[in-house]
């Protein structure tokens, strides 16, 4: 099959200066009912199971290509059976997907497949709401975007009953998740309103289409994925004196469109605080969700700007449909990110989160102990070149089995790094060497003694986005 690729290329180049090129009349042919009828099968003398056997096995990043062999092909190459014999057959690919924002308007997502190192941009996300949610809004001149980017300053200025908050927000506050193989944006804001609209990204359509929305508008929600479906947690809701923090949750399954209630979280440690004035004064908010051994893992912290104070958080067991404490160790432990946001991802069964520690320019990564109730860094220092006020100047994504850090390198690039953890085990605190451009060019990391026990940096793929930033990361495996 390879060859046959090759032979057809080299045709190609080889007609190029031709008016009309033996290649475009074979072409011409083939889409011709004749042709349709003479040749009915993907592959000639192949029946088409044994095909579509192949074409399973043909990596993804090439798809675009060897759909314009013909409508059949590309009927294939866009049918949900494909992707079940690529499942069967343990063909499946891991693809990282970015959203940046350019300027103050315009976001992107692109998909990155890790293995060729190839770049692919999404379509446009849609960018207006549903009409008939948009009308229960505020009558306010202005349409907020579908993305994420705000401070949650301005989000703890709203929770303290300032009603003109929303005015001077920029952009919404949408959460992200994938399941099923799809990306998912969900809620945020429009026109001063919290939103239950959903948008789905199929990859294999290459298309945005409307999901069921949810029961409950709400922003700055957290989202996870537990046995193949999402769940989506807290928030803020647009009330009459400003926004209200959420404890309410939601399910949603891919398979039949549909949303389901979840117990509300409890916030039981919210109760403990002395006096009534800070109960009321201090709101509960979720502040991360992660899916860990079967189970959801939020962490959780009171709010009221500009203080805010972690007080552990809850767990989900989706057997019992309950919510439990989570350990002492754990929560109190929990790194934070920023305000309102703890960094953390899954890979290979351990559990990672991101500190970046006091200074913008560096962070630790750590690893929680089940055993003993407590994190501990495996590495010491994480090579951070995003010197800008940033909401997100940096991500954490797992594929291919290993941990990955998404950032600005010393080019001003976004970088993706892979972290090699040679010993997590019973390491002790590492250190590593900043990026240089020339280790950057090269696609390593150098290693200092200390650390080449503990980690080693690889570049897995960068590209210039010129000023864009970083919002957000998920991993689809098709």
């Amino acid at each position: 099959m390879g060859s046959f690729f090759s032979m057809s290329n080299s045709k190609n180049n080889q007609s190029e200066s031709n008016e009309i090129s033996p290649i475009e009349t074979c072409k011409r042919q083939r889409m011709s009912p004749a042709c349709v009828e003479e040749c009915p099968r993907l592959i000639p003398n192949l029946p088409d199971e044994l095909s579509v056997q192949i074409i399973a096995r043909v990596p993804r990043i090439c798809y675009y290509h060897v759909r314009l062999v013909s409508r059949r092909w590309k009927a294939t190459i866009m049918s949900s059976e494909l992707y079940k014999v690529r499942k069967e057959l343990g063909t499946t690919e891991e693809w990282l997907y970015l959203l940046v924002r350019v300027g103050e308007n315009k976001r992107l997502w692109h998909a990155l497949d890790p293995s060729s190192r190839i770049w692919q941009r999404l379509p446009i996300m849609p960018s207006v709401v549903d009409e008939e949610e948009s009308q229960k809004g505020s009558s306010r001149l202005w349409m907020w975007n579908m993305v994420e980017g705000i401070g949650i300053a301005q989000v703890i200025r709203g929770l303290f009953r300032q009603r003109d908050a929303l005015d001077d927000m920029p952009f919404c506050g949408c959460a992200f998740g994938a399941v099923d193989g799809c990306l998912y944006v969900l809620g945020g804001f429009s026109k001063a309103s919290t939103m239950k609209c959903v948008w789905r990204f199929d990859p294999i359509q290459n298309a945005w289409r409307k999901a069921s929305s949810m029961s409950t508008g709400r922003a700055y929600c957290k989202t996870g994925v537990l046995n193949n479906k999402l769940y989506v947690v807290g928030g803020v809701s647009q009330g009459q004196d400003g926004l209200v923090p959420l404890q309410s949750a939601e399910v949603f399954d891919p398979f039949t469109d549909t949303w389901s209630q979840v117990p509300s979280m409890p916030f039981s440690r919210a109760g403990v605080l002395p006096t009534a004035f800070l109960a009321d004064m201090l709101k509960p908010i979720a502040t991360g969700v992660t899916s860990y051994k079967g189970r959801l893992y939020v962490p959780q912290s009171l709010y009221s700007w500009p203080f805010f104070v972690d007080v552990g958080g809850e767990i989900y067991d989706p057997e019992t449909n309950s919510w439990m404490e989570m350990p002492n160790g754990m929560g109190e432990g929990w790194p934070i990110k920023q305000a309102g946001s703890k960094l953390s991802v899954v890979v290979d069964g351990e559990l990672y989160a991101f500190d970046p520690s006091s200074s913008v320019d560096s962070g630790k990564i750590k690893v929680y102990d089940q055993g003993k109730d407590a994190w501990k860094v495996v590495i010491g220092k994480v090579p951070v070149y995003d010197f800008t006020d940033s909401e997100s100047p940096y991500q954490l994504a797992g594929f291919h089995g290993k941990l990955h850090f998404i950032t600005k390198d010393a080019n001003h690039d976004i970088a993706v790094l892979q972290a090699d953890l040679c010993s997590n085990s019973d390491s002790s605190p590492s250190t590593s060497t900043p990026l240089s451009p020339k280790s950057m060019h090269d696609g390593l990391l150098p290693k200092s003694a200390t650390e080449a026990d503990a980690v080693a940096w690889k570049v897995v793929a960068s590209r210039a986005f010129g000023q864009a930033e970083l919002i957000n990361c998920q991993v689809i495996d098709l």
